[in-house]
């Protein structure tokens, strides 16, 4: 047997050392990706490939009006006769018995500076401020008696976005995405069309989280001008065979790499998000490009009108996402410009002249193309407004706004399977809190899981041991009474 020199017995430790370490980092790595798969019941699917809903659909896109801070319902689509008869005297006491401020119970009733008038062959009430919409009206489902469970922005907010006041829960958008997959694989399944401006919404992205869902399932911000996306396209040109070929060989090393480390929900998503990236290069910018638009279009839309066009465009791009085969999209206004907490007068009418003939021209062109009757529009706050004033001094009367008004609001529904024309649910004769077929944000849930196809019950994600749901545990219905 040949003499082991000293400089031979250091070089062999070495390797059995480093060979220890080695062995040690991938057992470690077969540990860590056995317990996620014993964790994750549901298996995050390879592609966001189209599935099967529960039941037959009644809808099959969802566009989502988001009027964060608060739309006044008795000033909108709830008009109170009573609030001109007791205007400037304090609110009965008994209709403010659910109030969680003791303020919420001591101002002032104010009665609306809009006027209202019946529109539409049902004759529903709709504010002048809103004339628009008001002629849209026997397409609505208008639900008068939704009521939240707080009074302040933010949790409000989280308890529309994602059934819960906090953070760290999947979003509506999100669910609807885990449960319904992707039609267009060249697209989102889930597009959120923010201002335009670096201002984000209140919550920030939280907005279109997906929390504990495979990243796969979160919104897609996109802009309305220029490139929907940051650095969408390459730095130089090539042909599409050549970029088609490339994006083959790419995907055939990520998936390789990819069943080396299985049970990675990450780099799952990042793979599909690079993968989603590649195709929307050569369909993205062709789907947003609205100089294809006739005039005709643009102006039903109020495009390139000084307040309108900032709205306009981005119904423009709702429509066109949908019909280009996007599950859900959901459009925020700029800022807050709901929260009328001074001078409702100027504050609504400011925010209902930005919106108003833009959300009237996507309900006219979603129904001139046949899409309304699969394309569900959502369109409301995270609550209304209190019929009182919030005012420092009763001199002030004329220039008073109100304050958050959680116990009873306003907000509707079209196509995708709802009733025309039909006005639903009741608050009480000030407009305070909602008393008649009431709804509340886990129904409201429910019910829009319903018109896709999803029973809110079986919709569900194993995490810990827990069934997670959209609804969570509280008391849910679907509201039939509201569906054609």
């Amino acid at each position: 047997m040949a003499a082991i020199s000293r400089r031979s017995f250091f070089d062999r430790m070495t390797d059995g050392l480093y060979g220890v370490a080695l062995t040690s980092l991938i057992g470690q790595q077969n540990l860590m990706a056995e317990n996620q798969k014993q964790h994750n019941i549901h298996r995050i699917p390879e592609y966001l490939t189209p599935k099967r809903p529960h039941f037959a659909p009644r809808a099959k896109s969802v566009i989502h009006l988001c009027m964060q801070g608060g739309p006044s319902q008795v000033d909108l689509f709830d008009p109170k006769p009573a609030l001109k008869k007791f205007h400037g005297k304090t609110a009965p006491r008994e209709l403010t018995g659910n109030a969680v401020f003791e303020k919420d119970r001591t101002g002032k009733l104010m009665q609306s500076p809009f006027k209202f008038q019946q529109h539409g062959k049902t004759g529903a009430w709709v504010s002048e401020a809103l004339p628009h919409i008001a002629e849209e009206v026997d397409q609505l489902t208008i639900i008068r008696s939704m009521y939240n469970v707080h009074p302040n922005h933010e949790p409000a907010i989280y308890k529309l976005q994602s059934g819960q006041t906090f953070p760290g829960h999947p979003v509506l958008g999100s669910w609807i995405t885990y449960g319904l997959g992707n039609e267009n694989q060249n697209l989102p399944a889930y597009v959120v069309l923010a201002d335009p401006s670096n201002r984000l919404p209140v919550n920030n992205v939280d907005n279109w989280m997906s929390a504990y869902l495979s990243p796969l399932y979160q919104g897609t911000r996109m802009k309305a001008t220029g490139s929907p996306l940051l650095n969408l396209a390459p730095d130089y040109s090539e042909s599409e065979q050549v970029a088609r070929t490339k994006q083959r060989l790419l995907k055939q090393l990520d998936r390789m790499h990819q069943s080396q480390r299985p049970g990675q929900q990450e780099l799952e998503a990042r793979i599909r998000n690079y993968e989603m990236a590649a195709n929307m290069q050569l369909e993205a910018t062709q789907t947003l490009d609205i100089s294809q638009e006739t005039e005709q279009t643009l102006s039903m839309y109020g495009i390139n009108e000084k307040e309108t066009d900032n709205f306009g465009r981005r119904c423009l791009l709702a429509r066109r996402l949908v019909e280009n085969g996007v599950r859900f999209v959901q459009l925020y206004t700029r800022g807050q410009v709901w929260d009328n907490h001074q001078n409702i007068q100027k504050s609504l009418s400011s925010a209902c002249r930005q919106t108003d003939l833009p959300i009237a021209g996507l309900l006219k062109d979603l129904r001139q193309r046949g899409l309304l009757d699969s394309t569900l529009v959502l369109w409301g706050g995270e609550f209304g407004r209190l019929p009182t004033a919030q005012i420092a001094s009763e001199s002030k009367m004329q220039v008073a706004g109100r304050d958050h008004g959680p116990y009873g609001f306003s907000a509707w529904m079209a196509g995708g399977g709802v009733k025309q024309g039909l006005v639903y649910g009741n608050t009480d004769e000030v407009g305070y809190a909602s008393v008649e077929n009431r709804v509340s944000i886990q129904d409201w849930h429910a019910t829009i899981l319903h018109l896709l196809g999803m029973n809110h019950e079986k919709l569900v994600y194993e995490r810990n041991g827990l069934g997670e749901r959209l609804t969570h545990q509280f008391p849910t219905r679907v509201v039939h009474d509201i569906i054609a």
